[in-house]
């Protein structure tokens, strides 16, 4: 198998998740007491936090990207970003490997065209749901994005931050959010990404009445299918 070299802690409770979901693909594939082969980098989070609420995007880049290079540089084959807003930064990573850059809005992308859906609802951080980087990816797979009005992706967005990110999964915040996808689907979502890698800790397909797409899940299955090969 090939390595995979994961760059997380964005946060450790969803990049928890990438190293289950990796593995529990790569056993269920290959069987017996098979596993991934993986190198990890695991952030501080606050200071990401800090980073990205200061704009000091520039900064984050070329952390990022020189975390990436160590990674290829100590054997990794392809390198995975376990998190979704951090991909604004996909360019100035790929610019320092020469490795794949598996990338989370193309794996997610395919799966919904393969399910035949093209208007999809889109949760996420502020930057995921409000800037170009994402939702251009998903445009470039002829995908029509829909994202909540500027109240409802404030919500989104802090329990995301104050809540998910520290393992908090409330009832309160599952009914906001079973709401928010509820007024998308109403609005003509097909189907919703739940673009963050931690919603899937608070919501899944039985929270609303179109298919969900679990980015976190879908990644880490792409990463898993590349290792194996």
């Amino acid at each position: 198998m090939r390595t995979i070299g994961l760059i997380g802690g964005m946060s450790w409770e969803s990049t928890a998740l990438y190293y289950k979901l990796i593995n529990e693909r790569v056993r269920d594939r290959m069987g017996k007491l098979h596993s991934a082969p993986l190198l990890m980098y695991s952030y501080d989070f606050q200071e990401i936090k800090e980073m990205q609420y200061a704009g000091r995007w520039d900064e984050a880049a070329a952390s990022l990207a020189e975390v990436a290079r160590r990674l290829e540089d100590a054997g990794a084959r392809a390198i995975v970003l376990c998190t979704n807003t951090m991909h604004k930064l996909a360019p100035d990573i790929m610019s320092r490997v020469t490795i794949p850059f598996i990338h989370i809005g193309d794996a997610t992308a395919e799966r919904i065209r393969a399910r035949g859906y093209r208007r999809v609802g889109l949760l996420g951080t502020k930057f995921t749901m409000e800037e170009d980087f994402y939702i251009a990816r998903l445009r470039a797979h002829d995908l029509d994005v829909l994202i909540p009005p500027a109240d409802e992706r404030a919500d989104v967005n802090r329990i995301i931050y104050d809540e998910l990110c520290l393992g908090i999964a409330s009832a309160p915040s599952r009914r906001r959010y079973r709401d928010v996808m509820a007024a998308l689907v109403a609005r003509g979502a097909e189907c919703v990404i739940l673009g963050c890698t931690e919603i899937t800790m608070l919501v899944g397909r039985d929270d609303t009445t179109v298919e969900t797409f679990d980015t976190t899940a879908i990644h880490a299955e792409t990463a898993a299918d590349f290792a194996i090969g």
